[in-house]
This record gives structure tokens, C-alpha cells and sequence, in this order.
């Protein structure tokens, strides 16, 4: 019996073999052209198309491809170059076309392929990314974006290339991509040419009526299409867009192109989407006062996706992470240092609700995904926020600026990157992106330490431990004295890392990293950590986790009020409103951070009373709320707006 087990085994390893040498045969390709041409109909919503697609084969004897394609669009027919139809079947599960060639393929031979397709795109077909919308023709407007493969895509995010658009719309449209097109009018329809010359992602079009809003702010001219009570904004964020322009290109240098284009898509989009030359933004993030975290963080990106881009999906974090840190930067240029501590730590709290993978792994993350965006993008940022500390501000400008210039059009991997940093600031920096790319997990840093006395004043003997074998990291250390206090900044190498320092003064105190550099837990950090992820548990109603990692943080800090406030949300959701009023009174007794907590716990316990019939104690509460005078996220209003007529909860629909 061993024997028969054995032998199926071998076979099945000789057959795994051999289909991962036959999935190797259908091989890579590289992308170099695409030639789009394009009908759209906004009454009908549909498009109909042919995109021939220019490439090169990367492997020996390939045999077949598979193009990524959104599900409503049917294919008719694919040809080679001479002409001959080439089998293409559906593979619904993973939106791809995977394609049959007739004979094999040559390796670095030129080939083309056109598709021929059509479909409707209502908005409310299944997305390639889950969740989020990314392609929509309605009468009145449209957006066709890169993530939709509303065309047939390769090694999406990763292959760079070159395009020309022919995008016709009845008369009375426009389209708007990146660039100024050329346009030729016939027949009622008026056909869009855009030409990209150089290798980056386009692809991404909107169909528009009217004529845009032309804001010229800080010698950069910003073009914008808002609709509806949006539309009123539309001066605004053309004003601040010249401005975040103007201070990330003292950052990285020239921008792929000097102007943009802001259009509106719609609710179920993402809040930004940034192609070359023009950024989509959804109804929810254009708000009545600029949202410039979005703006930034999306203008961010005609730098680090259109002009440079990750060489693999595992190496994301060069998108998210400056893209990510950019939103800091700008806030610190506008109002200064001590302006942004809070959102930095808010974004190192982030970086460490995902434990794995490491960041050079990625890929493995759903696209647009919360642990994605927590890793490529709070985990990226906050590795930029240590790398300026490790090597200096000047430094750290200087590489922010030499990347998209050296890589200007091009792939970029994270050796490169660091190779820039390592040439910029002449620090052999393998250890600082082992430690923080490769590897998984954050320092939690313990110190004893002893003070005696010498000729010249005091010296400090210590220890500081962590349980990372492999850490290695330059910490700052604050030694307050009787005088001036003191810093020094010693290496943290390993499990336990021994330091003497010199002071004049008697040391009363010392601090590891007074300036919450590192990325590191200590109790504070695992409280907010443990808040973030049940957030992210309610938001997707996972209730019972939320709960779970709520209880996390209370058994670290039984007094955290927002964690109690957080318990109340979830238990007023479920209707469970003895046990949202305890958490609400636990709330109100503990420690009070964020301020807030009172003010919002005020006010639930009102709706709270009202639900249950009883007015004057709801009233009370009401009043409570207002005399906290907390206006955060329109709490006065929200309890003047109940004291006038009582809280009734939704109706269910059953």
C-alpha cells in the first residue's frame, strides 16, 4: 500500500512539473504600444472598440497569453499580424482572455495582436477590484479608468507602455485623458486622439458635456469638470492643486506634464484615482473645504506611477509609500513640524495593523485592499519618515528627487532605491531596508541603566533590549538632566544593546526615542493598534472581531476611552442598547483621548434614552453634550438638532 501511495505521489509531482513548465511556456510578455480605437455611447452606455497591441515575447516557445479584461466586455475576435484569428476563451473568474497561438512564439520577436470587443459599462457590473467602481458611462458623463481592463491589460500596474487613444462620442461630448488631444469631427461624432509617447499607463479617459472650470494657480493651469453640488468646489481644489503642484515638484522635480485635469466620478468610486495627467476624484472626496490629504496623496502619484513605477507588484511600496508620505510632507510645509506628529503617529499606527506579509512581499495583498493600503501605504510611509531620521533632511530630499529623475519612464525596484539613498548619504544602508522591507515586525524597546558619578560630571550605564534577533536601527536617546537636557544616538543592534553616555548634569530621566521615530510598540502604540483594527472589523460589519480587538486594547488600558466608545458603536448598531449605554458611561469615566469621546458619548446615550421613551434623560444628556462646547465633526449642531425633536432610530427593512 506504501508503495501504490508512493507512486501516486511521484506521479502527481511529474505531473505538477509538467504543468508548470507548459503555464511557463505561455510565458511573459512585454507590452510596448497599444493603438485604441473607441466608440462610446453615453445614451446606450456602451463601448465599442479594437485595441491592437504591440509586444514582445520575454520567454522561449510561447505558446499562449492571457490578457486581463473586464467581464462585460465581450470579445468578438482576436488576429495576429497576418490576420489569422487566434482562440480566445474566457476565464470569468480572474477577468481574463487567455489566448491559443497556432505555433510558438519566438523569444524578443515583435508580435501584434488586435482585439476586437464591445460591451456596456452601467456601473454596476462586477468589478476586476472588488468593491470599487471604476468604470461607469452614464447619459450625462462617463470614466473609463486603467483598473476597470475596460481594455485588454498585461501584468497590470507593472508593464509600462506607449498608446495612442481614438476615443469617439456624439456631438456635444468631449473626452478628457491625459494631454491635449486632436480631433476630428465627422458623421454627428467628434473622435479624441491622445498620443503618449513615452512608456507609463495610459488608458484612462472621461466623457464630459460643458466646458471645464480653468483655474490658474501658482503658474500651474488645472482644468476642472465637477457636476452637481460639487461643482461650486471646483475653484478650490484648481487653487490648491496649482499649489500641491508647486511644492512637490521642489520635491521631485519636474512632473510628467506641467498641467492636470480633475474630474468627477461617482459614489461607489474610490475616493482618488491618478492617471497620467488627470485625476478622478469621487463625489464623497470633494468636500466643502479642499480634502488636501487626498489631493496630495493623488497628485503624488503622476511621480511615483506615471513617471516611475514598481518594477513587480512586491515592490508597491515606491507607489503607496511616497504617495502616502506626501500628504505629510505637504502639511508640514503649510503648517510646520509640530503641525503633522499627530498624523504621523496616526500613520504608524496604521503601518502596524499588518503583522505579515513583510513589504517585499506585497503582491500577495488584494489590490486597493485595507492591509494593502496599511502596508504599501502607513508602512511606506512611515519607512520614509525612519529613512529621513537615519540619513537627514538634506539627504533625504536629495534621494526623494533622484529617483524619478534617474528612473524618469522606467521600472523601479527597491535595490535601486536604495542604491540612491546608499550613493546620496554614503551610509551602507543594507540593514535599514532588511529590517524594514524584507522583514516582518516592529521593536518593542526595554532599558535598565545605572548612574554614576566621575571627575568630569555622570556617566549612564545601560541596556536596551527588544525581542527582534535580527534588529538592527539607530535610536535616539534624551537624557534629562538638572541642566539642558541631552541627546545622544546610539545603535540598537540585536536582542540587547549595552551604551555608556557622558552627561555634565545629573541624569533624571531617559528617553528612547523621544521623537517617536521608530516604528515600535510599546503600550500606547498597542492600544491604538488594537482600536485601528476592530475600526477596520466594524467598517466591513465584522462585528464580532471588532469587539474582539476593542477587548484587546481594554486589556492594555482598561481606562481607553475611545476603545469603550468604539464597543458602544458596535452594540447601538446591533441594537443591544443596555450594553452601548455601559460602554458609553465606561467612556465617560475613563481617560477622555481623544477629546471628543465625551461630547459623542454625551449624545449616544441621548439616542439612546429617546429610544427607550424616556425624553427628560435623553434631554439631559443632550444638554451635557452642548455644554462640553466640543464641536468635532458637528457634534453641537447634531445635539441642539435633538433637543428640539427626539432621536428616532431607522426603520428596519425586513
Amino acid at each position: 500500500m506504501s508503495r501504490r501511495i508512493a507512486t501516486v505521489l511521484a506521479l502527481f509531482a511529474l505531473l505538477s512539473v509538467c504543468l508548470t513548465a507548459q503555464e511557463r511556456r505561455g510565458g511573459r510578455l512585454d507590452v510596448q504600444h497599444y493603438t485604441i480605437q473607441a466608440v462610446i455611447n453615453p445614451q446606450a452606455q456602451t463601448v465599442e472598440a479594437t485595441a491592437k497591441i504591440d509586444f514582445v515575447p520575454l520567454d522561449d516557445h510561447t505558446s499562449t497569453a492571457a490578457f486581463e479584461l473586464n467581464n462585460a466586455m465581450n470579445v468578438a475576435r482576436v488576429v495576429d499580424a497576418q490576420g489569422r484569428q487566434i482562440p480566445a476563451s474566457r476565464v470569468p473568474q480572474n477577468f481574463t482572455i487567455r489566448l491559443n497561438f497556432p505555433e510558438s512564439l519566438p523569444k524578443n520577436q515583435p508580435q501584434s495582436l488586435t482585439f476586437t470587443y464591445d460591451g456596456r459599462l452601467s456601473g454596476e457590473e462586477e468589478s476586476p477590484v472588488y468593491g470599487l467602481k471604476f468604470a461607469a458611462i452614464k447619459p450625462d458623463y462617463g470614466f473609463l479608468t486603467y483598473p476597470s481592463r475596460w481594455f485588454p491589460v498585461n501584468d497590470y500596474t507593472v508593464d509600462r507602455y506607449t498608446a495612442e487613444l481614438r476615443i469617439s462620442v456624439p456631438s456635444g461630448y468631449r473626452v478628457v485623458s491625459g494631454g491635449t488631444p486632436t480631433t476630428e469631427t465627422h458623421a454627428g461624432q467628434t473622435t479624441y486622439i491622445f498620443r503618449y509617447s513615452n512608456p507609463t499607463f495610459p488608458g484612462s479617459i472621461a466623457v464630459v458635456r460643458g466646458e471645464p472650470v480653468v483655474v490658474r494657480s501658482q503658474g500651474v493651469s488645472t482644468e476642472v469638470y465637477f457636476r452637481g453640488k460639487e461643482a461650486p468646489m471646483a475653484n478650490a481644489y484648481g487653487e490648491e492643486t496649482g499649489k500641491i503642484m508647486t511644492f512637490l515638484t521642489s520635491l521631485y522635480g519636474l512632473p510628467p506634464q506641467s498641467g492636470l485635469t480633475l474630474v468627477e466620478t461617482e459614489q461607489g468610486a474610490p475616493s482618488g484615482y491618478s492617471a497620467p495627467g488627470v485625476l478622478f476624484l469621487s463625489p464623497r472626496a470633494i468636500t466643502e473645504s479642499v480634502n488636501v490629504r487626498v489631493l496630495a496623496n493623488q497628485i503624488a502619484w503622476q511621480w511615483w506611477s506615471a513617471l516611475v513605477s514598481p518594477a513587480t507588484r512586491n515592490h508597491l511600496w515606491l507607489t503607496y509609500g511616497p504617495a502616502r508620505y506626501s500628504e505629510l510632507l505637504y502639511l508640514e510645509h503649510v503648517n510646520g513640524p509640530g503641525a503633522v506628529e499627530s498624523d504621523i503617529r496616526d500613520t504608524y499606527v496604521e503601518a502596524l495593523t499588518v503583522e505579515n506579509p513583510p513589504m517585499s512581499q506585497a503582491g500577495r495583498l488584494e489590490d486597493y485592499s485595507p492591509e494593502l493600503v496599511a502596508l504599501a501605504g502607513g508602512k511606506g510611509a512611515a519607512v520614509l519618515n525612519m529613512l529621513r531620521s537615519v540619513i537627514g533632511d538634506d539627504n533625504f530630499k536629495k534621494v526623494l528627487r533622484a529617483v524619478p529623475e534617474q528612473f524618469a519612464w522606467k521600472p523601479v525596484h527597491t535595490n535601486d532605491f536604495r542604491k540612491v539613498a546608499e550613493t546620496v548619504s554614503g551610509q551602507n544602508l543594507g540593514y535599514f531596508f532588511i529590517q524594514w522591507i524584507e522583514s516582518s515586525g516592529a521593536p518593542e524597546f526595554k532599558m535598565d541603566y545605572t548612574v554614576f558619578r566621575t571627575q568630569k560630571g555622570f556617566r549612564v550605564m545601560g541596556k536596551i533590549s527588544q525581542d527582534l534577533d535580527t534588529f538592527r536601527m539607530p535610536v535616539t536617546l534624551k537624557i534629562e538632566t538638572e541642566g539642558n537636557p541631552e541627546e545622544k544616538r546610539i545603535e540598537v543592534v540585536g536582542t540587547s544593546s549595552e551604551f555608556i553616555v557622558e552627561t555634565f548634569g545629573k541624569p533624571k530621566n531617559i528617553i528612547i526615542d523621544p521623537g517617536n521615530q521608530v516604528l515600535r510598540f510599546n503600550n500606547k502604540m498597542r492600544v491604538a493598534v488594537a482600536i485601528r483594527r476592530g475600526e477596520q472589523f466594524a467598517e466591513i460589519g465584522e462585528f464580532t472581531e471588532a469587539l474582539r480587538e476593542y477587548q484587546k486594547a481594554l486589556d492594555v488600558n482598561r481606562n481607553s476611552s475611545l476603545a469603550h466608545y468604539r464597543v458602544g458603536e458596535v452594540f447601538f448598531l446591533q441594537n443591544n442598547y443596555q450594553s452601548a449605554a455601559n460602554a458609553f458611561r465606561e467612556a465617560l469615566n475613563g481617560d477622555l483621548e481623544p477629546a471628543w469621546t465625551e461630547v459623542w458619548s454625551r449624545i449616544n446615550l441621548g439616542k439612546i434614552f429617546d429610544i427607550t421613551g424616556q425624553r427628560e434623560r435623553a434631554r439631559n444628556e443632550y444638554t451635557l453634550a452642548m455644554r462640553t462646547k466640543d464641536n468635532t465633526q458637528g457634534a453641537q449642531e447634531e445635539a441642539a438638532k435633538y433637543m428640539k425633536d427626539p432621536y428616532e432610530r431607522p426603520r428596519a427593512n425586513y
